[in-house]
């Protein structure tokens, strides 16, 4: 019996604060596949209502509608090749761009990066940034 009791408080103790948030390389991950099934919606569903965007200017995605919207919009997919940890936040993810369902992809086949700072599971800014040269195939530009 003094065995059972210790068990079940051991078993409560771990089941409290036991769920971690996600990294940020997981979540980019994530956003990564759902965005090459064309799943919108998931993609949309890792955005913080609020995140700040970095492409071509500057845009934030007040409501969970904005980011579907602009995961929508998004010409490629891409397979991450590279990421690179920026603290416990933040990471540069690097993309090799391919097509994706219902799109037509701008660049197959080229390069990009993006930088991924995720708070509570969530992406709160995604600024598509210069892939660095220590990323590159040698030769490749972009």
């Amino acid at each position: 019996m003094r065995i059972g009791a210790i068990l079940l408080a051991a078993l409560a103790l771990t089941a409290c604060g036991g769920h971690s948030q996600p990294s940020a390389e997981s979540v980019a991950r994530q956003w990564s596949a759902a965005l090459n099934r064309n799943d919108n919606e998931s993609a949309g569903r890792l955005f913080a209502d609020g995140a700040e965007i970095v492409q071509n200017g500057e845009e934030t995605l007040q409501t969970h509608a904005d980011a579907v919207r602009w995961n929508a919009g998004l010409p490629c997919g891409g397979r991450i090749t590279d990421v690179e940890r920026h603290g416990k936040h933040e990471v540069l993810a690097i993309f090799q761009l391919k097509e994706r369902p219902q799109h037509r992809c701008d660049a197959p086949g080229g390069l990009a990066a993006a930088l991924f700072q995720v708070e509570d599971g969530k992406i709160v800014l995604w600024h598509q940034s210069e892939v660095p040269e220590r990323f590159r195939p040698s030769g490749q530009t972009v």
